[in-house]
Protein backbone atom coordinates (compact mmCIF):
# COMPACT_ATOMS: atom_id res chain seq x y z
CA UNK A 1 0.00 0.00 0.00
CA UNK A 2 1.50 3.75 -1.09
CA UNK A 3 1.47 5.82 1.49
CA UNK A 4 0.81 9.73 0.54
CA UNK A 5 3.83 12.19 1.18
CA UNK A 6 2.66 15.78 1.49
CA UNK A 7 5.04 18.53 0.03
CA UNK A 8 7.53 19.66 2.86
CA UNK A 9 8.63 22.30 0.43
CA UNK A 10 6.67 24.78 2.20
CA UNK A 11 8.45 23.32 5.49
CA UNK A 12 11.69 23.84 4.39
CA UNK A 13 11.69 27.00 2.06
CA UNK A 14 9.33 28.53 5.05
CA UNK A 15 12.48 27.41 7.65
CA UNK A 16 14.92 28.55 5.26
CA UNK A 17 13.33 31.94 4.80
CA UNK A 18 12.86 32.70 8.70
CA UNK A 19 16.28 32.04 9.56
CA UNK A 20 18.04 33.96 6.38
CA UNK A 21 16.02 37.01 7.34
CA UNK A 22 16.86 36.94 10.72
CA UNK A 23 20.73 36.68 9.83
CA UNK A 24 20.14 39.27 6.85
CA UNK A 25 18.99 41.87 9.37
CA UNK A 26 22.33 41.44 11.36
CA UNK A 27 24.38 41.49 7.65
CA UNK A 28 22.64 44.12 6.20
CA UNK A 29 23.67 45.97 9.59
CA UNK A 30 19.90 47.00 10.46
CA UNK A 31 20.57 44.77 13.86
CA UNK A 32 23.46 45.15 15.71
CA UNK A 33 25.46 41.68 16.15
CA UNK A 34 24.79 41.24 19.46
CA UNK A 35 21.24 39.90 18.40
CA UNK A 36 23.03 36.57 16.78
CA UNK A 37 21.64 34.95 19.68
CA UNK A 38 18.14 35.38 18.02
CA UNK A 39 19.26 33.95 15.09
CA UNK A 40 21.14 30.71 17.10
CA UNK A 41 17.43 28.95 18.09
CA UNK A 42 15.97 29.56 14.90
CA UNK A 43 19.73 28.05 13.26
CA UNK A 44 19.44 24.87 14.96
CA UNK A 45 15.61 24.13 15.05
CA UNK A 46 13.75 25.51 12.67
CA UNK A 47 16.42 26.48 9.50
CA UNK A 48 18.48 23.33 10.99
CA UNK A 49 16.10 20.81 12.14
CA UNK A 50 13.26 21.43 10.43
CA UNK A 51 14.94 21.63 7.00
CA UNK A 52 16.48 18.16 7.06
CA UNK A 53 13.43 16.90 7.99
CA UNK A 54 11.80 18.44 5.28
CA UNK A 55 14.72 16.76 3.49
CA UNK A 56 14.41 13.51 4.26
CA UNK A 57 10.61 13.78 3.46
CA UNK A 58 11.83 15.05 0.29
CA UNK A 59 13.81 11.95 0.01
CA UNK A 60 10.51 9.95 0.53
CA UNK A 61 8.85 11.92 -2.46
CA UNK A 62 11.15 10.89 -4.37
CA UNK A 63 12.32 14.45 -5.29
CA UNK A 64 16.48 14.69 -5.49
CA UNK A 65 16.85 18.29 -5.82
CA UNK A 66 14.69 18.80 -2.63
CA UNK A 67 15.98 16.15 -1.01
CA UNK A 68 19.59 17.38 -1.28
CA UNK A 69 19.06 21.12 -0.91
CA UNK A 70 16.89 21.21 1.74
CA UNK A 71 19.18 18.95 3.65
CA UNK A 72 22.07 20.42 2.53
CA UNK A 73 20.87 24.23 3.58
CA UNK A 74 19.82 22.97 6.80
CA UNK A 75 23.07 20.81 7.90
CA UNK A 76 24.38 24.57 6.94
CA UNK A 77 22.05 26.26 9.52
CA UNK A 78 22.67 23.66 11.96
CA UNK A 79 26.89 23.72 11.30
CA UNK A 80 27.06 27.37 11.07
CA UNK A 81 24.97 27.68 14.84
CA UNK A 82 27.43 25.38 16.16
CA UNK A 83 30.46 26.84 15.37
CA UNK A 84 28.96 30.32 16.78
CA UNK A 85 28.15 28.23 19.56
CA UNK A 86 31.53 27.05 20.09
CA UNK A 87 33.36 30.25 19.90
CA UNK A 88 31.43 31.92 21.88
CA UNK A 89 32.02 29.02 24.60
CA UNK A 90 35.80 29.27 23.95
CA UNK A 91 35.50 25.63 23.14
CA UNK A 92 37.03 26.83 19.31
CA UNK A 93 38.95 29.99 18.46
CA UNK A 94 36.82 32.94 16.52
CA UNK A 95 37.16 31.34 13.03
CA UNK A 96 39.15 33.92 11.23
CA UNK A 97 37.57 35.92 8.36
CA UNK A 98 39.23 33.88 5.86
CA UNK A 99 38.21 30.88 6.89
CA UNK A 100 34.79 32.07 7.33
CA UNK A 101 35.29 33.25 3.46
CA UNK A 102 36.31 30.06 2.19
CA UNK A 103 32.84 28.44 3.88
CA UNK A 104 30.59 30.86 2.61
CA UNK A 105 32.76 30.30 -0.58
CA UNK A 106 31.97 26.57 -0.92
CA UNK A 107 28.26 27.06 0.44
CA UNK A 108 28.10 29.63 -2.78
CA UNK A 109 29.84 26.58 -5.44
CA UNK A 110 27.03 24.30 -4.00
CA UNK A 111 24.78 26.36 -4.62
CA UNK A 112 25.74 27.69 -7.90
CA UNK A 113 25.72 23.83 -9.14
CA UNK A 114 22.68 23.23 -7.51
CA UNK A 115 21.32 26.74 -9.47
CA UNK A 116 21.94 24.94 -12.86
CA UNK A 117 19.59 21.88 -11.33
CA UNK A 118 16.61 24.19 -10.31
CA UNK A 119 16.64 25.22 -14.23
CA UNK A 120 14.22 22.26 -14.80
CA UNK A 121 12.03 23.98 -11.22
CA UNK A 122 9.55 26.45 -10.75
CA UNK A 123 11.06 29.80 -12.20
CA UNK A 124 10.52 31.42 -8.71
CA UNK A 125 12.98 28.27 -7.43
CA UNK A 126 15.44 29.38 -10.08
CA UNK A 127 15.60 33.06 -8.89
CA UNK A 128 16.09 31.78 -5.24
CA UNK A 129 18.91 30.03 -6.05
CA UNK A 130 20.55 32.48 -8.01
CA UNK A 131 19.88 35.46 -5.93
CA UNK A 132 20.92 33.03 -2.80
CA UNK A 133 24.89 32.19 -5.08
CA UNK A 134 25.62 36.15 -5.57
CA UNK A 135 24.33 36.46 -1.46
CA UNK A 136 27.10 34.05 -0.92
CA UNK A 137 30.08 35.32 -2.58
CA UNK A 138 28.82 39.00 -1.50
CA UNK A 139 28.93 37.85 2.07
CA UNK A 140 32.61 35.59 1.58
CA UNK A 141 33.57 39.12 0.08
CA UNK A 142 31.85 41.05 3.00
CA UNK A 143 34.47 39.50 5.33
CA UNK A 144 36.93 41.73 3.78
CA UNK A 145 35.20 44.70 3.06
CA UNK A 146 32.06 45.61 4.79
CA UNK A 147 30.24 47.30 1.44
CA UNK A 148 30.00 43.56 0.28
CA UNK A 149 28.98 42.06 3.43
CA UNK A 150 26.37 44.92 3.56
CA UNK A 151 25.25 44.21 0.07
CA UNK A 152 24.90 40.28 1.31
CA UNK A 153 22.84 41.14 3.99
CA UNK A 154 19.94 43.28 2.15
CA UNK A 155 20.44 40.63 -0.88
CA UNK A 156 19.73 38.01 1.82
CA UNK A 157 16.52 39.21 2.82
CA UNK A 158 15.37 39.40 -0.47
CA UNK A 159 16.27 36.05 -0.76
CA UNK A 160 14.20 35.05 2.50
CA UNK A 161 10.87 37.12 1.01
CA UNK A 162 11.58 34.72 -2.13
CA UNK A 163 11.40 31.59 -0.29
CA UNK A 164 8.98 32.91 1.94
CA UNK A 165 6.47 33.60 -0.86
CA UNK A 166 7.48 29.78 -2.61
CA UNK A 167 6.53 28.39 0.72
CA UNK A 168 3.27 30.67 0.54
CA UNK A 169 2.46 29.59 -2.42
CA UNK A 170 3.15 25.60 -2.21
CA UNK A 171 1.03 25.98 1.37
CA UNK A 172 -1.99 28.13 0.55
CA UNK A 173 -2.35 26.32 -2.90
CA UNK A 174 -2.74 22.77 -1.26
CA UNK A 175 -5.06 23.99 1.39
CA UNK A 176 -7.46 25.76 -1.78
CA UNK A 177 -6.45 22.87 -3.72
CA UNK A 178 -6.09 25.25 -7.21
CA UNK A 179 -3.14 27.30 -7.90
CA UNK A 180 -4.08 30.76 -6.19
CA UNK A 181 -0.18 31.65 -6.06
CA UNK A 182 2.05 31.13 -8.67
CA UNK A 183 5.50 29.48 -8.81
Amino acid sequence: MSEKIANPGALGLGAFALTTFLLGFINAGILDPANLGVVLGMAFFYGGLAQVLAGMWEFKSGNIFGATCFTSFGSFWLGLALMKVLEAAGIIATVPAAGLAVFLVAWGLFTLYASFAAVKAPRGVLILFIALTITFFLLAAGEFSPGFKLAGGYLGILVALIAWYGSAAILINDMYGRKVLPI
